[in-house]
């Protein structure tokens, strides 16, 4: 279902938006602002979800046991390591 809704855009939004349409991009402005709003929608969402698991897993390390410095920084060091693998960075 479409809801119709009036909105303002500065010159500079209203230009972009338009040569968007103009070079095909989009079938027309409301395309446009529908998929800027999807994925402003799909960036809160995963935003949300990152900070719950973060708040989730310092919960856990409040709760579990501590490792010592030298071995967090072992951890830290082999996370990165498999990191750089991962997205194949060389050293």
């Amino acid at each position: 279902m479409s809801v119709k809704s009036s909105i303002s855009l500065t010159e500079q939004q209203d230009a972009f938006a338009r040569s968007l349409v103009e070079n095909g991009r989009y079938s027309s402005l409301s395309s446009v602002l529908q998929q800027g709003l999807e994925l402003l929608r799909q960036k809160t969402e995963t935003e949300a979800a990152e900070t719950e698991a973060l708040r989730e897993l310092i919960q856990r390390r409040l709760n579990g046991p501590m490792l010592s410095d030298d071995a967090m920084a072992e951890a830290v060091d082999d996370m990165i390591e498999r990191k750089r693998r991962a997205l194949r960075v060389e050293t």
